[in-house]
């Protein structure tokens, strides 16, 4: 069943479970009304509708689970839900639904929630484009946008498809895709990433790929598929419970024999529903994303939490995670006969030139030492080769 769907259906359960609930009390203690229905006090049939309505979807799933040799730790409540309607006690058997739709209400809100980034993913793509035709711009759908095509990408605008620049100068924010904090200069020339966000300046690119085949696209794809084929893990509580639910009932039935009388069956199981688990389980998940999400970390299965005791290798990406992003000068090593604040000006001098992260960190550790910079002249930055430049009568590089 679709997580949506399972949210929705388990929330209203659970409503349902505690409005009944609610009726029962007023009725029993509150506003008492002394009439029948079928022989039933008039404060037990709000119980019998939460266990029509609510109780026979949830047991029918655990008959599903019972077909597939599945003995969860849910297995005990949905034999007590039924155990309770047998023996007339209505009151245990709406408690055991409202447990059991309430903590399955919780893990299916935890595992919407996390689906979120693909989500959000999906949201940021945009779905439109502006393509220039013989000087004029117009507004096209994504799907029409072919290969060789000319887009207009305005300030602030999310590029929709892999291309090269063919006219404009100005910055693009790539870190959503590369995970690098820093805004990469775009000239005529340069290619551009779809998904990244372009900065002040209006660009003209090429597109050198459909957006379906974008890299933005493929990544999407990957992500849906990692999604679909989700390993299922079994749940910490449904483990314990492949030992734990044969036992209860076990004793159960030792007691009913024991005793002669049923109502102690339905007390042994009632006593041995593992409420705290079927609880206390999504509560954890909710809560262990909750605050790993305002630590900046997304948890895509809450699955792993309970597995991740196991882990014995870890594989971040370096920036962001754990570094800031943000470069700093620690050493400068001068040769001899050189000050190390000459050198340090000289490098200055030449780097507020360029846009590359690492030229901020000379540039702060020159001014933190309160250094004079210098006019510099013929500055070249080759891709990959470092930079270039006269500064006074010297050739730095």
């Amino acid at each position: 069943m679709p997580e949506n769907s399972l949210f929705a259906r388990q929330s209203i359960i659970a409503l349902l479970a505690v409005a009944g609930l609610t009726l029962h009390l007023l009725l029993r203690f509150v506003l008492p009304v002394p009439w029948e229905i079928a022989n039933l006090p008039s404060q037990d049939v709000p119980l019998l509708v939460v266990l029509i309505l609510g109780g026979i979807p949830l047991v029918l799933d655990l008959l599903l689970k019972l077909c597939r040799l599945e003995f969860g730790s849910d297995l005990l409540a949905g034999m007590s839900i039924v155990t309770s309607v047998i023996l007339g006690e209505y009151l245990a058997g709406a408690l055991v639904v409202l447990m059991l739709s309430g903590g399955e209400t919780l893990e299916a809100y935890a595992v919407r929630n996390a689906s979120a980034v693909l989500e959000a993913l999906a949201r940021r793509m945009p779905t439109r484009a502006q393509r220039k035709t013989k000087g004029l711009i117009e507004e096209v759908s994504l799907d029409s946008v072919n290969v060789g095509d000319s887009l207009v990408v305005f300030p602030h605008e999310i590029c929709p498809v892999d291309g090269t620049v063919l006219d404009g100068h100005g910055v693009m924010d790539e870190s959503y895709r590369t995970g690098e904090p820093y805004m990469m200069s775009k000239v005529p020339g340069s290619t551009v990433l779809s998904g990244s966000i372009n900065g002040d300046s209006a660009l003209t690119i090429r597109a050198d790929k459909r957006a379906i085949d974008s890299r933005y696209a493929r990544i999407m794809q990957v992500m849906r598929t990692s999604e679909q084929r989700r390993p299922r893990l079994r749940r910490l509580g449904d483990q314990l419970g492949a030992f734990y639910t044969p036992l209860a009932v076990g004793l159960a039935l030792v007691s009913w024999l024991v005793s002669g009388e049923a109502n102690r069956f339905l007390a042994v199981l009632v006593v041995a529903t593992p409420c705290p688990l079927l609880i206390a389980i999504p509560v954890a998940i909710i809560g262990s994303i909750s605050l790993a999400a305002r630590r900046g970390i997304i948890i895509k299965d809450p699955a792993v939490l309970e597995r991740i005791d196991t882990c014995r290798v870890a594989i971040f990406d370096k920036t962001g995670t754990l570094t800031y992003g943000e470069p700093r000068l620690t050493e400068v090593i001068a040769p001899p006969g050189v000050s190390t604040e000459e050198i340090l000006s000289l490098a200055a001098s030449l780097e507020r030139y360029s846009k590359h992260p690492l030229s901020r960190a000379v540039l702060a550790e020159a001014q933190r030492q309160g250094l004079q910079l210098q006019e510099a002249s013929h500055i070249s930055e080759p891709a990959g080769q470092g930079m270039r430049g006269t500064v006074g009568a010297r050739t730095s590089g």
